[in-house]
């Protein structure tokens, strides 16, 4: 058998192939980075740059941590992967912060993408009874941020982070070193004082976050191409409807747009040319060309920003219920899907769980998928 690149990375990209047959659907390297790695946020529809800060911030807006209202924040992820048909692969999280005072934080979590073991033999190695090869590949990223309130409603944050991604097989002809790259977040978070309406108290939230920007990732020396980061820019909102001390209901929106050019045909044969500028662009120029490239205009530039809805109904601190909604457009990957989720917390200790069901012709790879998180919230308490 001839060595190969593991092309998982690319699957779960996609996610849909016979979308990517018929469209041009941007594909990035180390997709996982998108993948929502926590339970509240996966009970929502996938959505969290505006939500309420927790200890899982860090993927979708650090600059929340300038609002949390506990000193440190330890938090374990667990979410299955395409759990309908194997049993081993998993995304991990574990997020920390701390509260270095009422102005500022710093935080730092790491993701682990675990694509389980697979077999690798060759036709003649079968033939002559040698055990087949186990590699496990995987992916990383460790992440630092520090947060800071410019004022008493507004916030941004700065976060750093290392990417290693180790999908190729070993062996005396193919370099299997791992590929990596680093990105950096830019990060800015608005929450507004408690407003008295008629029947309700209210707050305000605004916020964005352009994550991942970053050079490319180079798999393989004997190929030139490479392949970019999930640059992204998430712009979100949302507002709490406070009806009493106990009962608080939170509505949030998201709108997500990934800064990596749109694949183009130029000789119109119906394939992607190698050595077009989609991948020989740079990823600084690549993240402004991304609003203006897309071959069918502005309509297609539209139909590359996906959307989420994402409800929590919170009892008195202490247990909530969570829906949301996703959807992306058909022709950029079809992913479409509701969620549910729950949590309790007992004194310092919160468990969360969601569900995804699709609602899509194609199955996601989280279909009927449980999704974990345990928070712990600790030290002395701030009030913003």
């Amino acid at each position: 058998m001839k060595p190969k690149l593991l092309l998982l990375s690319l699957l779960l990209s996609t996610f849909l192939l016979k979308a990517q047959e018929q469209s041009r659907v941007i594909t990035t390297a180390v997709p996982f980075l998108t993948i929502a790695a926590d339970a509240r946020s996966g009970g929502m529809g996938e959505l969290g740059v505006t939500t309420s800060t927790d200890v899982f911030s860090q993927q979708w807006n650090p600059a929340k941590y300038a609002f949390a209202e506990r000193q440190y924040g330890v938090g374990l992820s667990y979410t299955p992967y395409l759990s309908q048909l194997v049993n081993d692969i998993a995304l991990l999280n574990a997020s920390f912060y701390n509260k270095i005072n009422d102005r500022s934080a710093w935080a730092a979590s790491i993701r682990y993408f675990g694509l389980g073991d697979i077999e690798f033999i060759t036709e003649d190695e079968a033939q002559m009874g040698a055990p087949a090869t186990i590699v496990r590949p995987n992916e990383l990223a460790l992440d630092a941020s520090y947060s800071l309130k410019l004022s008493e409603t507004f916030s941004m944050a700065v976060a750093a982070r290392f990417i290693r991604s180790d999908l190729k097989l070993q062996d005396e002809v193919t370099d299997g070193t791992a590929a990596s790259s680093f990105a950096v977040d830019i990060a800015g978070f608005y929450k507004s004082p408690e407003i008295a309406y008629n029947a309700f108290n209210g707050v305000w939230r605004g916020g964005f976050n352009i994550a991942n920007i970053g050079p490319k990732i180079k798999y393989d020396d004997a190929i030139s191409r490479e392949s970019p980061l999930p640059t992204n820019l998430k712009l979100g909102a949302g507002f709490d409807f406070i009806f009493d001390p106990l009962n608080v209901l939170s509505v949030n929106t998201e709108f997500n747009k990934l800064l990596v050019p749109t694949p183009s045909d130029s000789n119109g044969d119906g394939v992607i040319n190698t050595e077009d500028d989609y991948y020989n662009e740079s990823f600084f120029t690549g993240m402004f060309s991304s609003f203006g490239d897309a071959p069918d205009g502005f309509s297609e530039e539209l139909s590359e920003v996906t959307w989420s809805l994402g409800f929590e109904y919170m009892y008195n601190d202490v247990f909530a219920l969570r829906t949301g909604y996703f959807h992306e457009s058909p022709e950029k990957g079809a992913r479409e899907f509701f969620t549910l989720g729950a949590g309790f917390t007992f004194k310092a200790t919160t468990i969360d769980l969601s569900y995804l069901f699709s609602t899509s012709n194609v199955r996601n790879p989280l279909e009927n998928t449980l999704r974990f998180s345990l928070t712990f919230n600790l030290g002395d308490e701030f009030y913003n």
